[in-house]
């Protein structure tokens, strides 16, 4: 009797907390900086919980290190869902193979609270380049060998160019930037051959008239871009997936997290989410928090092949 009793005073406070919650401004974390595609969805999300929580969310731009610098100030913060990581889960997942010496576990110190949708890194190429396919430009960078250059501005478009490029049989040079705008004018200038953008910015630059994209990395085409074909149907064989999730400290109580979900599923499931969702190339996808976490940590695994196949050498 005295053991069950210290379990349910153990419980309470937790339980009276998840009761008032959310009772106070919530911080959502971008991991990258204002204006990046990453920050475009966590903005838009943001507004749309705002009426469904009843408090203000506050945006957070720390970026840096991949997104980690963002990534470990929610793993520090204090449990009790006011600190929320809105993030590519599949960055988060890499970072567990990209880095030597990480100050946290994915796997351990983080829990998905609620998944929000699912896309895919991009080929494109400037709007005025000769190419009409992945094909054409497959056969022409093998021609120009290691003098042809794409770009990348993080882990995994550069897993999915090394997967291009190893099914096209290239030896093209991958040039790193800090964020995708960065190498819009090395692309369209004729500098770079091709580039592999993420979903936010393809259409953007597909709506601004100065990106063509060749090419999605996932092996099915997405509902919300029908018109693109996959990589895969054009002869090079892959599926690199990006998907979204909310993220929180591990030992964030379970009825917390349930909220946070409950919350989540209300927006992504609108017509202005889903509309949102089509203009930058994502399909909505939402399951329960057991079912990310347990996708989650077979993400971390898939990131260990994608990093021997894209030969990342960890940084320190």
């Amino acid at each position: 009797m005295a053991v069950a009793a210290v379990a349910v005073l153990a419980a309470a406070p937790q339980a009276v907390r998840a009761q008032a919650y959310p009772s106070q401004d919530i911080h959502f974390i971008c991991g990258y900086a204002a204006g990046t595609g990453a920050d475009v969805i966590v903005r838009f999300f943001a507004e749309k919980l705002r009426p469904v929580l009843g408090q203000s969310i506050i945006v957070e731009n720390k970026p840096g290190a991949i997104g980690n610098i963002a990534t470990e100030y929610v793993v520090r913060s204090k449990p009790d869902g006011y600190t929320i990581l809105v993030t590519g889960a599949n960055s988060v997942a890499g970072s567990a193979h990209l880095f030597k010496h990480l100050s946290f576990d994915p796997a351990r110190d983080l829990r998905i609270a609620a998944t929000i949708n699912r896309a895919t890194m991009m080929l494109g190429v400037a709007k005025n380049a000769p190419w009409k396919d992945a094909k054409e430009l497959a056969e022409a960078m093998r021609k120009k060998g290691d003098k042809a250059s794409w770009a990348y501005a993080n882990p995994t478009a550069k897993v999915l160019g090394a997967l291009f490029r190893e099914r096209a049989g290239l030896t093209s040079t991958d040039v790193g930037y800090r964020s995708g705008p960065d190498f819009l004018n090395d692309l369209t200038s004729g500098v770079l051959d091709y580039a592999i953008p993420d979903n936010v910015q393809a259409m953007s630059q597909i709506r601004a008239g100065t990106m063509r994209i060749l090419g999605v990395g996932s092996d099915t085409r997405m509902k919300s871009a029908p018109d693109i074909p996959t990589l895969t149907e054009q002869g090079f064989p892959m599926d690199v997936r990006t998907w979204w999730a909310a993220m929180v400290p591990a030992a964030t109580p379970k009825p917390i997290i349930d909220k946070i979900n409950a919350a989540f599923a209300r927006v992504v499931d609108t017509p202005e989410a889903r509309a949102f969702s089509a203009t930058i190339a994502s399909d909505p996808w939402f399951i329960t928090p057991e079912e990310a976490q347990d996708y989650f940590v077979k993400d971390i695994a898939r990131w260990g092949e994608y990093v021997k196949i894209a030969k990342i050498e960890p940084q320190g």
